[in-house]
C-alpha cells in the first residue's frame, strides 16, 4: 500500500523522559495492545505510573517495563469487567487514572447495509465498553476523592463522516458521556474529559484504508492531503495528550475535549 500523501515530515517524538509526571499513581487503560492504547501504556509507565492494560487480546509486543501488568478482560461482558477491575485494584491498589482506549471501527459501509450483529459490535465495544470499565473504576475513585478518566473519542465524534457511520455514532456517544460524568463525578474530585484524534498512523488505520471502497490512496488523500499539517499522526502525539490529562496538570480540566488531529477541524 502506498504511504498517504504529505507535505509535512512527522517529526521524530522523542522517548518520555521519565520526569514522574503521574508517579506513584495507578492508571487502568483499556485497549492497551492497540497501537494508541500501547503508547498510553508505555507513556503512563515512563512518568511514574503503575499501568494495568485491561485488553482482550494478549498484548502483541513485549513492554520491556516491570510498572506495567496485563489483565485479559471482556469489555463488553460486566461480570468479567467488575471482576477484572477488582483483582487489579487488589494488586495494585485504587486507581488514580481510568484510560478507555478500547475500540473497533468496524466495516465501511452506509447505515442501511450494515448489519445488527455489526451495531452491536461496534456499540458494545466502543460505548459498553467505555461505560462498563467507568461503572465498575469510578466507586474506587469516589473513595479516594480523586480520578482522571480519558475515553477515547475522535475527530468524527465531534464531526460526523461518511466512510464507517456506525464508528462515528459510537464516537459521538462517548464525547458526550464523557461530559456528562464530568458533572456528574467532578464534585467528588473526579475530572472526566474525551481525547479526539484524527488520522493515526496505526493498524486499524491501515484497515480502514484498505478496505475502503476509494482505494488506500484517494482514502488517504481525502483523509489529509487538505489538513493545515497534511500527514498522519503518531501513537506518541495521543499518548502526550493523554499524559497531560491523566496528570495532576490538568487539575482544573474536565468535561472537555482535546483534540490531536493536524487541524482537520479547523476547517
Amino acid at each position: 500500500m502506498n504511504a498517504p500523501p504529505s507535505s509535512t515530515e512527522a517529526p521524530t517524538v522523542p522517548p518520555a523522559p521519565g520526569n514522574g509526571r503521574v508517579a506513584g499513581k495507578t492508571a487502568l487503560v483499556t485497549g492497551g495492545s492497540g497501537d494508541l492504547g500501547a503508547a498510553v501504556v508505555r507513556m503512563l509507565a515512563d512518568h511514574g505510573a503503575a499501568v494495568a492494560n485491561l485488553d482482550r487480546v494478549a498484548p502483541h509486543r513485549p513492554w520491556g517495563r516491570a510498572a506495567v501488568s496485563d489483565w485479559t478482560v471482556d469489555l463488553t461482558d460486566a461480570a468479567d469487567v467488575e471482576s477484572t477491575v477488582a483483582r487489579v485494584v487488589a494488586h495494585h491498589g485504587a486507581p488514580d487514572v481510568l484510560v478507555n482506549a478500547a475500540g473497533i471501527i468496524g466495516r465501511p459501509a452506509p447505515a442501511h447495509e450494515a448489519t445488527e450483529d455489526e451495531f452491536d459490535a461496534l456499540f458494545g465495544v466502543n460505548v459498553k465498553g467505555t461505560w462498563l470499565a467507568t461503572k465498575y473504576t469510578v466507586p474506587h475513585m469516589i473513595a479516594l476523592g480523586r480520578g482522571s478518566i480519558v475515553n477515547f473519542s475522535s475527530i468524527h465524534g465531534l464531526t460526523g463522516g461518511a466512510n464507517v457511520p456506525l464508528y462515528h455514532a459510537t464516537k459521538g456517544a462517548v464525547r458526550l458521556m464523557s461530559k456528562s460524568d464530568a458533572n456528574v463525578y467532578g464534585p467528588h474530585g473526579i475530572r472526566v474529559n474525551s481525547v479526539h484524534p484524527g488520522s493515526m498512523r496505526t493498524a486499524m488505520s491501515r484497515s480502514a484504508a484498505e478496505r475502503s471502497p476509494l482505494g488506500p490512496q484517494e482514502y488517504y488523500r481525502q483523509l489529509v492531503s487538505g489538513n493545515p499539517l497534511a500527514r498522519q499522526g503518531e501513537p506518541d502525539e495521543i499518548a502526550h495528550a493523554v499524559l497531560y490529562l491523566a496528570s495532576d496538570e490538568s487539575s482544573f480540566t474536565t468535561g472537555t475535549e482535546l483534540v490531536v488531529d493536524g487541524g482537520y477541524t479547523a476547517h
